[in-house]
């Protein structure tokens, strides 16, 4: 199979560049414009070419696209260009921009000047500057020769960065991210523009009327206090930091603290007016969401972003401003989602998953045994923890049995357990909550082990040693690397370290947020929680491969798989996905899955 790399140059302004619009929108504007394109086949030298559309058009269909791996970096803005503008679809796609985040982690430098500095392959130019503002025909003979040599020398530097990337890159890491770009290049899911504009005019009004009475009452916006205890009355715990001044915890409600940030996506709209209102942000996320998808409703139909490798985990996650991922689970939006004419959308959510692989890793064969026969697992830990038959257990207990097995296998503490009990109305002393967490430890002493082997892997990582961790060995230390997963890739602590917090010894690694790199607390529940959520992803991802080869899979969030299918084949299509996502992976052979999948005419409705 050939490999054909390429890069597209295309018309940018002050107003109208990917710094101020979304990729899908800047593609699909009227004022785009590609200058040149160019192309490289193999290793034989790139070529340049620049012309109108069709002869563009002409220029590219000269390469076997059908036959052919596409390298690009950042290849969702070139993919998406080959196939909306040019409708090419290679064979394969492969992005060495998400091949970097997978090898070095998500918070590297990913721009191509900064990975090509990284492994020395060359320096990038910087010819685009001078390209500001200009179409095709303002550039002279000799600006659009420079500009020529620019653009071959990225698609030269893009090549050699995929041959220093690949060897070794997994197969079927390679795979999902062809089938990531694809959901966002070869869109097919329909938005329903009327729904759309039907929900913005009933999400204005409920918000003009919200900012006007929070805005009302400044005293509660200025106070941290006031403020805090209005969250708390709408069942919203407030999001707490370490201050860097004292060293305590202290509440974050400031415009930088992330958490408080991500109350804007609440699924309580009065909770997003009242953030907004404490930010100073006029629109709701609810809002400009809508707005958003009403945009793209005029152009086309939906991509959907989502970065390949976004979290420490490999889980993907949102992009170009449609957070998919954080849809609210009964928001109107998931309604205005529709499959295509003569298809339905079968959306696939894997049950449990981090907690069966938790169970499984860990080796605490009485919880795996209990998830293979299909027990309830969450009147089993309700049963222990009120010391009653499972057949006694009333549902709010399970619902603290549930919390308990889903909140508690990474190390939870009494105090943290009983906010997240509190958070979902569930209130309890805090000796009750100790009580529980002792009985969930007692009941399941190999969860417990797991965590201090898995704080024994950080001492390994510092001293640069090799051992095994986990159930079957499926896991590797491997010193300063990091964890090798069973895919090949690894969960990376980099500059891992050790440093006294009032006298206790912890260790901590770096991790970036924003351009600042901070110190990031790490432990043995950590680390599990880390291994677990890697592992659950792998899985995920394999069993996304195996739907793709049956079906047109359009969107993945967080543990679910979304595919579209002929109508008249959706209950034959409904089975073989079940199958597909109970299939175990060959390294967890012993591992027990489950599903549960829903299929409509809209996304709301699966």
């Amino acid at each position: 199979m050939q490999v054909i790399t390429l890069d597209f140059e295309t018309y940018y302004s002050k107003d109208f560049s990917l710094s101020k619009i979304t990729t899908e929108e800047y593609v699909r504007s009227p004022k785009f414009e590609v200058i040149g394109v160019s192309v490289k086949v193999d290793d034989a030298p790139a070529e340049w070419f620049s012309g109108t559309k069709d002869e563009t058009k002409r220029f590219l269909d000269r390469y076997d696209w059908g036959n052919a791996i596409a390298v690009a970096h950042n290849a969702m803005f070139d993919m998406a260009i080959l196939s909306w503008v040019f409708d090419i679809r290679p064979k394969r796609i492969a992005d060495t921009m998400s091949m970097a985040k997978a090898l070095n982690g998500p918070d590297s430098g990913g721009s191509l000047a900064a990975l090509v500095k990284q492994y020395k392959l060359g320096e990038k130019g910087d010819e685009v500057i001078n390209a500001l503002g200009m179409r095709r025909l303002d550039f002279d003979a000799s600006a659009l020769r420079r500009y020529a040599a620019y653009c071959k020398n990225d698609t030269e530097l893009t090549y050699k960065l995929f041959g220093v990337l690949s060897p070794g890159f997994p197969v079927s890491e390679l795979r999902l991210i062809d089938l990531t770009i694809r959901m966002f290049s070869e869109p097919v899911l329909e938005l329903n523009e009327f729904m759309l504009k039907e929900h913005l005019f009933g999400v204005q009004k409920r918000k003009g009327e919200l900012m006007l009475a929070v805005a009302a009452n400044e005293e509660v916006l200025m106070s941290n206090p006031k403020f805090a205890a209005a969250l708390v009355g709408m069942g919203v715990e407030p999001p707490m930091k370490i201050s860097p001044t004292t060293g305590k915890e202290t509440l974050a409600l400031g415009k930088n603290d992330e958490d408080f940030k991500a109350l804007l996506e609440h699924d309580d709209v009065r909770v997003q007016a009242l953030v907004a209102a404490r930010l100073g942000v006029k629109s709701t996320l609810e809002e400009t969401r809508t707005e958003r998808f009403i945009g793209i409703a005029e152009r086309g139909t939906l991509p959907i972003p989502l970065r390949y490798y976004a979290a420490h985990t490999g889980r993907w996650g949102g992009s170009d401003k449609i957070n998919m991922q954080n849809l609210p689970r009964k928001s109107p939006l998931k309604y205005a989602v529709q499959a295509p004419e003569g298809h339905l959308l079968i959306d696939s959510d894997s049950s449990q998953i981090e907690a069966r692989t938790l169970a499984w890793l860990a080796g605490q064969q009485d919880l795996v045994e209990a998830f293979e026969k299909g027990e309830d697992v969450y009147k089993i830990m309700a049963s222990k923890i009120y010391n009653k038959a499972e057949e006694d257990v009333t549902k709010d207990e399970r619902f603290v049995g549930k919390t308990t097995i889903l909140g508690c296998g990474y190390g939870m503490g009494a105090a943290k357990f009983r906010k997240q009990l509190k958070a979902f109305g569930v209130e309890v002393s805090e000796d009750e909550a100790q009580a529980i967490i002792d009985t969930y430890r007692k009941s399941y002493p190999a969860i417990t082990k797991l965590w201090r082997e898995a704080g024994d892997a950080l001492k390994a990582i510092t001293n640069n040693q090799t051992t095994p961790l986990g159930r079957n060995d499926v896991l590797l230390v491997e010193g300063e690397k990091g964890i090798r997963l069973p895919n090949g890739l690894y969960i990376k602590y980099p500059n891992l370290k050790t440093h006294s917090n009032e006298g206790k010894t912890e260790y901590v690694y770096d991790t970036k947020k924003g351009k600042t790199t901070v110190p990031n607390r790490i432990y043995g529940g950590k680390v599990v929680e880390n291994l677990c959520q890697a592992l659950a992803r792998i899985i995920i991802g394999e069993q996304m491969l195996m739907i793709a080869k049956k079906y047109k899979v359009v969107m993945t969030v967080h543990d679910a798989i979304a595919c579209i299918v002929p109508a008249s084949d959706v209950n034959t299509a409904k089975e073989n996905v079940e199958i597909f996502m109970r299939m175990r992976p060959s390294w967890a052979m012993d591992l027990p899955l489950n599903c549960e999948a829903g299929s409509g005419e809209t996304y709301g409705d699966c």
